[in-house]
């Protein structure tokens, strides 16, 4: 047995072992790939060799956008933004059929474009919509399950930590994968709104809602526009070029700070918390970011990317059909891990067999993300279903059976992002970001 032979097998089958087990998937991912490097270099090698790739997968820029966005998000939580988010949403969704959970939707979809960050947005909106569909009649198990469909939008639109992670291990642009993301969220909206209406049709008690007057309808306006109006700062100021998506980020967090002490909801008791689970959050994926590292670095000296492409187009050189493999993989490893190492994972190996077939990177960003989603809703990983089951007061067992119609729907739209490049590719082509920096 050669010696990049040896490697992979250290290299995949520890990974596999330690998953299985239910190793944390940051121990999971190092500590196969420092036994791979002392095979190696030896141990002063390998020891070397580690804290250099360690430092270097974490030392970026572009990096700094995700601990900001954290924190606009834990800011705009603490301050009371979110929740005026959702009485504008409740506005906007009073009319459809089973409104609170179309606001359910419309919410979470609002707050994810704010914040980028998904489970968040389970966790804020669920908090306070799931106590009132109760109250009026929704069932609980189904109420989270919309919560946990709906809030994956958080990764799609932006700005979106996920996609800033796909950059950084791609080289595409954040600019160009966050318009990229605008089409695909969308559709993942459109979903589920389309769900939800067809529940209704069995539920027809729950098509009645309070319909607010004109005035309390200006004065929710009024009130959600500081943090409707970061979404056109964040997003708007990239796409002029007034900033980078890394600086667009520090200013997302002066912007919910001023907002929030100017609206008086935000309390500077509250900064401790926010920044502390902002800290926590941040640790977590930069160490993934980092043990990353190492582990690209030993993928490539056992050539695994050219070996799983060799092995790929060995069966066939069929697009359509290797793009569906490659789904199939995506979404098998989406429900066994988080989508930060998933990407960091499966990009180095997938990308260069995608690009050879001619499908554009931001593309094939879109596609990825797109089914991280998918694994983020279901069992036995999916944080934001278990998220959204808990703030629900329910267990997780009623929810998944409640899911599983929107699951399978998302799942075949998955099919659309897949094989229709235009709904990622039309809005950043038009904006001329396909080759931005």
């Amino acid at each position: 047995m050669d010696t990049a032979t040896l490697v992979a097998l250290v290299l995949v089958g520890g990974m596999v072992l330690l998953i299985a087990l239910g190793v944390p998937i940051a121990v999971a991912m190092g500590l196969p790939s420092a036994v791979a490097t002392m095979v190696l270099l030896g141990w002063d090698g390998a020891a070397l060799t580690s804290a250099q790739r360690l430092f270097s997968g974490s030392n970026s820029f572009a990096l700094l956008a995700i601990p900001f966005f954290v924190l606009a998000g834990g800011l705009m939580n603490a301050g009371g933004l979110a929740r005026r988010l959702i009485d504008f949403a409740l506005v906007v969704a009073g009319r459809l059929p089973a409104s609170l959970a179309q606001t359910t939707v419309v919410a979470n979809t609002l707050f994810g474009a704010v914040s980028g960050a998904s489970v968040a947005s389970a966790a804020a909106v669920g908090s306070v919509l799931a106590p009132r569909m109760k109250e009026e009649g929704y069932d609980p198990a189904f109420s989270a399950a919309v919560n946990a469909a709906a809030s994956p939008t958080g990764m799609l639109i932006p700005p979106s930590n996920t996609f800033i992670i796909y950059s950084l291990v791609s080289g595409t642009s954040v600019a160009a994968l966050f318009m990229a993301g605008i089409g695909p969220g969308l559709l993942w909206s459109g979903i589920c709104v389309l769900m939800v209406a067809l529940y209704a049709r069995k539920r027809p008690e729950l098509r009645a809602t309070e319909r607010p007057t004109l005035r309390q309808g200006l004065l929710v306006l009024w009130r959600a526009v500081p943090a409707l109006f970061m979404m056109v700062v964040v997003v708007g100021g990239i796409l002029v070029g007034a900033f980078t998506a890394t600086e667009s980020a520090v200013i997302a967090v002066v912007y919910a700070l001023v907002a929030g002490f100017a609206t008086r909801t935000l309390k500077v008791g509250a900064l401790p918390g926010v920044i502390l689970e902002a800290a926590k959050t941040t640790a977590i994926v930069m160490l993934l970011i980092g043990v990353s590292g190492i582990l690209a670095w030993v993928m490539s000296f056992a050539r695994i990317p050219t070996l799983v492409s060799d092995a790929m187009l060995g069966l066939t050189d069929n697009k359509v059909l290797v793009l569906l493999m490659i789904m199939v993989v995506l979404l098998i490893a989406g429900t066994v891990m988080d989508p930060t190492p998933a990407i960091l994972i499966f990009t180095p190996i997938f990308l260069p067999i995608v690009t050879g077939l001619g499908v554009s990177p931001i593309h094939f960003g879109a596609m990825m993300v797109f089914n991280m989603c998918l694994g983020n809703i279901s069992p036995p990983v999916g944080n934001n279903l278990f998220v959204a089951a808990r703030v629900a007061g329910v267990k997780v067992e009623p929810v998944i059976g409640r899911l599983m119609p929107m699951f399978y729907a998302l799942t075949a739209s998955l099919f659309i992002v897949t094989f229709v490049p235009e709904l990622s590719m039309w809005l950043p082509e038009q904006l001329g970001l396909i080759n931005a920096p």
